[in-house]
């Protein structure tokens, strides 16, 4: 059998109809006809039909969310409105209150220096330790003993109360309060290492608090004296608030402290926020002041002051020194005094200028003014001829010497070498025919040389002494004036007598300020000093070297002055001394004045000691020596030479 299929035959179908528009067209190559599309039958029905489920309508949930977002967007314009519109202004107040905090702007203080520019005062940097209380809350910290728990732990260093220091951290509405000014860099660096310390703590112990994230500092200064105590009654010192507390502090503290500046700073958390802008009026530093005074000098004066009064048991002494023909100050030295550095250890009855604000009667030291109304009136000359009694009565009391003695011959200038309280009263006695006339003329000159008025130098507390109208004198003020009982003065005024004698006679308002030197660098000088004449030429050269004979001559009282190779002119004092305590006369007042060379004076010195209890009390004894040991250092300092000319040795006795 063969393997092939038999071809199959092609069984002819029915007919299929042709469409009108589906004919064929004759002829060859004609598209054969279109196969009709089967027609599409339902398929058998197998169960019931589904059910259709319709979807309402969208529109109205539509407009819903739409009317809800409309009413919305309504609220927002209309508070955008309230707030940018209507209410903008107290708005923007309210922030810029919480927003932004202003601080002032301390100045720099100036500083005080001698006349040689050596610092007596200065401002180093400092901080104040500020907070805000806003940090310390409940809220902030989650803790209710906030401010408590940061007092503990300043107050210590600080070295404030606690209890003030937990109400300045629970202060209400406001993000500033200052806890302590001027503190130093030490302090600073306490606060900053404990607040890094809990820190550190707080972040790997979650139960910890740093409650000192709030405490902050500015920038500020602290005013230093680097000598201690040397020359602090002229300096006085500055008190916590930045304001001079007295001496020079107090005297020129609108030009030492400057103009403060302000600053004004967006924060937050109580740090600058850099990018929200600032505005700032810088400060304008405080003038220098340059002072007349030599440190040299006032330390020799202040440390030579300072041992005597330990020695003789004294209340307080007084150095001054002044420069005769400009009258300036070189030196002025209390005993006992204070460190300005440190008030807390300052005894009350030491601050202060002791110098320029104690009223006491100077003694025999004032009998210069006498002898020199005598020679200027003409009424008598150094050889004149005065026979001085042991006692002498005038008015209602017996007057007397400092010692018995048997009748003196002296001449004039024997009575002032001598120191006679005697022979004073009968040399000024011949100024005016009657006493009255004779204690006018003392009077007028006693106001020329300054008694009674105020310096010139305008020192806080300065005293102007006191002298009664020549009118007002009592019966026994008439002869104990001459002798310097019965006024009071201060010691600049007594120093200020005898520099103008030794300026031939013209007196020079004293100065303590030189000048003052502004933030540009520019220096002011003084106003020059007021300058009144007193006694003539002549006179002043004539009572300068009677004021040898004091210090030169054996029968002087004043031979612990001497300085070898120079001629000195001065006075003793020793005065009856009124109690502060009591108003009655209790202890003396030891004095010395006098100024060098004799001839051709440079210095004055003057010297008094207050209630010496130990050892002698006569001002020859213990502010002599004073005297001389502070004269001589001032000599040498200043470079003045001896003029190497001889004493004039006038008389001071006479014989019969």
């Amino acid at each position: 059998m063969s393997d092939r299929e038999p071809p199959r035959r092609r069984v002819p179908g029915p007919a299929r109809p042709v469409r009108p528009g589906n004919r064929r067209r004759p002829g060859p190559g004609a598209r054969p006809a279109r196969r009709p599309a089967p027609s599409r039958r339902p398929a058998p029905s197998r169960g019931p039909a589904p059910r259709t489920i319709r979807l309402g309508s969208p529109r109205p949930r539509l407009r819903m969310v739409s009317l809800a977002l409309t009413l919305v967007m309504i609220a927002f314009v209309v508070r955008l409105l309230q707030v940018q519109a209507v209410d903008a202004s107290t708005y923007a107040a309210k922030a810029d209150k919480n927003r932004y905090v202003g601080h002032v702007l301390t100045a720099e203080r100036g500083g005080i220096t001698d006349r040689g520019g050596v610092a007596l005062a200065i401002s180093v940097d400092a901080n104040d330790i500020t907070a805000d209380p806003t940090m310390f809350t409940r809220k902030q910290l989650k803790i209710d003993d906030g401010p408590e728990q940061a007092a503990a732990l300043l107050a210590p260093i600080l070295g404030q109360d606690q209890a003030t220091l937990t109400e300045k951290l629970r202060t209400s509405n406001t993000q500033y309060v200052l806890l302590a000014r001027r503190q130093t860099p030490q302090v600073w660096k306490q606060i900053k290492d404990l607040k890094t310390a809990l820190t550190k703590k707080a972040e790997s112990d979650g139960s910890t608090v740093n409650v000192l994230a709030g405490v902050f500092q500015d920038p500020s200064s602290k005013r230093v004296y680097p000598n201690g105590d040397l020359a602090a009654g002229i300096l006085g010192w500055v008190n916590a608030e930045g304001k001079g507390g007295g001496g020079v502090e107090q005297q020129l503290n609108k030009e030492l402290t400057g103009k403060d500046g302000k600053i004004r700073y967006a924060q937050s958390g109580g740090r600058l926020v850099p990018t929200a802008g600032s505005t700032e009026t810088p400060a304008v530093a405080g003038s220098d002041v340059e002072l007349t005074i030599d440190r040299d000098i006032q330390w020799a004066a202040q440390n030579a002051i300072t041992e005597q009064v330990e020695k003789s048991g004294a209340d307080r002494g007084y150095v001054m020194v002044q420069d005769t023909r400009t009258g300036e100050i070189l030196a002025m030295a209390n005993s006992p005094g204070f460190d300005p550095n440190d008030l807390s250890k300052a005894s009350s009855a030491a601050l202060g200028n002791a110098a320029l604000q104690d009223a006491y009667e100077p003694g025999s030291t004032a009998k210069v003014m006498s002898m020199a109304a005598v020679l200027e009136e003409n009424v008598a000359t150094p050889e004149t001829h005065v026979v001085v009694p042991n006692r002498l009565h005038r008015g209602d009391r017996l007057f007397q010497d400092d010692i018995d003695h048997p009748t003196w011959n002296l001449t004039l200038n024997g009575v002032l070498a001598k120191s006679s309280n005697i022979g004073t009263i009968l040399a000024a006695g011949q100024l005016g025919k009657t006493q009255k006339q004779a204690n006018q003329v003392l009077y007028s000159y006693m106001r020329k040389f300054g008694i009674g008025l105020p310096t010139g130098l305008g020192f806080p507390g300065e005293t102007s002494g006191i002298l009664a109208p020549a009118a007002k004198w009592s019966t026994s003020q008439q002869y104990t004036i001459p002798f310097g009982q019965g006024v009071s003065i201060n010691a600049m005024q007594a120093a200020s007598v005898y520099s103008t004698i030794a300026n031939g006679g013209v007196r020079v308002e004293p100065t303590l300020v030189r000048g003052t030197k502004g933030p540009d660098g520019r220096f002011t000088p003084a106003p020059r000093p007021k300058k009144t004449r007193v006694v003539s030429e002549k006179t002043a050269k004539t009572l300068a070297q009677m004021l040898e004979s004091v210090v030169d001559d054996e029968e002087g009282t004043g031979a612990k002055a001497r300085i070898p190779g120079y001629r000195v002119a001065g006075k003793t004092g020793t005065a009856n001394r009124v109690d502060p305590a009591t108003g009655k006369y209790h202890g003396y007042t030891s004095s010395f004045a006098g100024f060098a060379p004799a001839d051709n004076p440079r210095v004055t010195v003057y010297c008094a000691i207050q209630n010496a209890t130990q050892g002698s009390y006569f001002g020859g004894q213990i502010c002599g020596p004073i005297y001389k040991q502070v004269m001589e250092f001032a000599l040498k300092t200043l470079q003045v030479p001896p003029t190497g000319a001889g004493a004039a040795h006038l008389p001071v006795t006479f014989t019969p």
